[in-house]
């Protein structure tokens, strides 16, 4: 491993543990040249994954635009940007379990949404008014009744 500082290749290890419920291993390294540390993650590589867009044009799957989403989707509201980053890996998890090569958006969408609905009712709404692009105002009320007949 290269030394981010000096960028020589004589780094150690010192210290290694799991890390993001034990999906990666965190590495504590020190360079044998400047004596510096610095910190790695190590992560199993997956299968690329190609999301289908609505369209039918094919890019691929990028975690930077679900996070981009729910942030949008939970401006001013009180949720921490660990539940955000704990909801983007929970769908992640849900995508990649599925094993498939290529997905539609629409279904990243609808597993999002399924999350965010359990996290925060006002994030839902945003979100889902933005994705299923409501066109009016009953459109909106028709989802907010079906938020409130479930509790």
């Amino acid at each position: 491993m290269k030394c981010p500082f000096c960028s020589k290749d004589n780094t150690r290890v010192i210290d290694s543990r799991p890390a993001d419920d034990n999906n990666s291993i965190r590495r504590r390294r020190q360079c044998d040249e400047c004596q510096r540390r610095f910190t790695t993650y190590e992560k199993v590589e997956t299968i690329p994954l190609v999301v289908i867009k609505k369209d039918n044009n094919r890019e691929p799957y990028e975690r930077s635009k679900i996070e981009a989403g729910v942030f949008r989707s939970c401006h001013k509201r009180p949720i921490s940007v660990d539940q955000i980053t704990a909801l983007v890996d929970e769908v992640e998890n849900t995508i990649f379990n599925r094993e498939d090569k290529e997905i539609p958006s629409h279904i990243i969408g609808e597993i999002l949404m399924d999350k965010l609905k359990d996290l925060d009712p006002v994030a839902y709404v945003r979100f889902a008014s933005v994705y299923r692009e409501f066109k009016d105002v009953n459109t909106f009320m028709d989802e907010l009744k079906k938020i409130l007949d479930k509790e």
